[in-house]
């Protein structure tokens, strides 16, 4: 057997994992790692921030379906990923954190940045392990890969004490490869069972959860739609499973995240196949109204999830993929194929009428007005990037999203500052497919200040996209002042009478800016910045100046939502 170095070997893990770019920040404590690296193929980007790191690897696993890779040193390196460890555990993103560590024999001596990370990191992590040997090292990696992949995906961490980094073992990569990955594959009777539920229904819905994309069911998705003509809803982490502007599409239910005719669709269904869903309380609402007096199917690979918010019809633990393959091919043999129905015309009527109004001309702009230019302005092989708060709201409302892994969101987390360095991530994973498709992150004036020095980052590494700013705390300043609307903005405002100077920001870092306060201005403004990260490769800033407080209208409610603007009478 050959005698090489622990983390040689480590690197050869990563390069048949199908690795290619790694994150990170170096440190005393785990260079030998760092060591191994070097000369490996491998890019790695140094960061500014290890939480950045984790959400950069985050970004590139949403869109590669690969496993990130994030790294950084002991103590305070390995707890600033935990951020991004709860991110990526709470949306099913495979990744694996790597973190050095005080030598061995000093744990339990309290030495220089020697923390438990292991027991910090458990609850936020499908596995979290310590290496204790080096002959270890090239397995627990193997198994980290394993089981970031396999079921419900996950992110693990691994805890590299600085003595076994430098431990020399026999390994030959030459006869190595990955450990399979079982698919979880359906029972064939509860496919039945639920092709029988579904045929029995007359206004029944599929709903799309992320486990749709994260399982690359997409396709068997809209074929089972297309031939049993079930209307397909989707979650947030959902979107893009489906085109949105496919004829089944029936909108997105919530209480915040929704679509007008999305509540209302679904309050009018008597049964919802729900596959890969976890059923978040953002897209339930109030359970008793949620359920009401129709049934429920849930098909997850994760068993634990299944009854976990409420008891379902009918469970069943599979493979979101492989049940809907059965479940087709189950349709097919019986000869179930439908054509249009009553219920299939009632959706359609209401996706004409139960919808927001987004042409608005007003000055302070309206959000939806922006969301408007993004749907015009950006073709369908754009990929998006947006987090947390109310233009996650405005952006699951009025975005479209047709294809899958092209709308990254942070679901259930929520950190602040996740778009930055996530768009970072999404670049870099396009670099050999699509070097030139573009990335777009949707962020807010406050999400923004957060992993803004990951700008930084790009800008050392060539690394272009376009961050659009909704800025909604500047009208709140100009009331205070009782400076009235119709003045010139460009003039008689300065960056102190509105909150940071954003622009500004981009500009230290090298980047490009320009801020918008006229609606008419916004097609302008984003063809231009899409030109100038072209012309730079760097990123560039639309700041858009809005209105600071907004009323949007929700529909009919599955939730104790005020409805803002009155229903059309044929969707009352």
């Amino acid at each position: 057997m050959v005698q090489t170095a622990a983390m040689d070997a480590v690197v050869d893990v990563l390069h048949s994992e199908g690795v290619d770019t790694i994150f990170g920040c170096p440190g005393a404590a785990i260079l030998p790692f760092y060591s191994a690296l070097r000369g490996s193929g491998i890019e790695h980007l140094i960061v500014r921030h290890e939480e950045g790191a984790t959400h950069m690897a985050d970004g590139w696993s949403r869109t590669t379906g690969g496993v990130g890779v994030a790294v950084g040193t002991s103590g305070p390196a390995g707890t600033n990923m935990i951020t991004g460890l709860y991110t990526a555990h709470a949306d099913s993103v495979p990744m694996v954190c790597v973190t050095g560590q005080a030598v061995s024999t000093k744990l339990h001596q309290e030495a220089f940045q020697a923390v438990d990370i292991v027991s910090i990191a458990a609850p936020v992590t499908k596995w979290a392990v310590q290496v204790k040997e080096p002959a270890q090292a090239p397995w627990v990696f193997r198994e980290a890969f394993r089981v970031a992949r396999s079921g419900r995906p996950g992110p693990v961490l691994i805890d590299l004490p600085l003595d076994v980094q430098q431990g020399i073992i026999n390994w030959d990569s030459a006869i190595d490869a990955p450990l399979p990955i079982h698919p979880v594959e359906p029972h064939q009777p509860q496919v039945e069972r639920a092709l029988d539920m579904l045929l029995a229904a007359e206004r029944p819905l599929l709903l799309s959860g992320g486990g749709v994309i994260t399982g690359e069911a997409h396709e068997e998705l809209v074929e089972l739609a297309e031939y049993l003509r079930v209307p397909v809803q989707v979650t947030l982490m959902g979107k893009g499973s489906i085109d949105e502007d496919h004829d089944l599409y029936s909108g997105m239910t919530g209480v915040q995240t929704s679509q007008r005719y999305g509540n209302a669709s679904f309050l009018e269904s008597d049964l919802v196949l729900a596959l890969g869903a976890r059923f978040g309380d953002r897209h339930t609402g109030t359970l008793d109204v949620y359920r009401g007096h129709r049934s429920f199917i849930h098909v997850d690979i994760e068993p634990t999830q299944i009854g976990k918010v409420f008891q379902p019809d009918l469970g069943i633990v599979s493979d979101t993929r492989l049940f809907l393959r059965a479940l087709l091919d189950t349709a097919q043999r019986r000869g179930a194929q439908r054509g249009p129905s009553a219920w299939t015309a009632r959706i359609a009527d209401l996706r004409a009428t139960l919808t927001r109004r987004e042409d608005f001309d007003s000055t302070p702009i309206k959000a939806p007005r922006v969301y408007k230019e993004i749907n015009e302005t950006f073709d369908d092989d754009t990929y998006f990037v947006t987090a947390i708060g109310l233009y996650q709201i405005w952006g699951g409302q009025h975005q479209k999203a047709t294809r899958p892994r092209h709308y990254q969101v942070c679901g259930q987390a929520g950190p602040l500052g996740w778009e930055i360095p996530a768009a970072i991530g999404v670049k870099k994973a396009l670099k050999h497919t699509e070097p030139n498709a573009e990335v777009v992150g949707v962020v807010g004036d406050y999400s923004f200040q957060y992993t803004v020095e990951e700008l930084a980052v790009a800008a050392q590494y060539n690394v272009p996209f376009v961050l659009i700013m909704l800025n909604n705390e500047y009208l709140g300043l100009i009331r205070q002042a009782e400076i009235p609307y119709g003045m010139n903005y460009e003039v008689d405002l300065h960056y102190d009478d509105y909150g940071s100077d954003n622009v500004g920001i981009m500009e230290a870092y090298g980047c490009a800016g320009r801020r918008v306060f006229d609606p008419e201005e916004i097609r302008g403004a984003l063809e231009w910045a899409r030109k100038e990260t072209q012309r730079t490769s760097r990123p560039v800033l639309v700041e858009i100046m809005i209105e600071r407080e907004a009323n949007t209208p929700h529909g009919p409610a599955i939730d104790a939502v005020r409805e803002f603007e009155p229903l059309p009478e044929s969707a009352a």
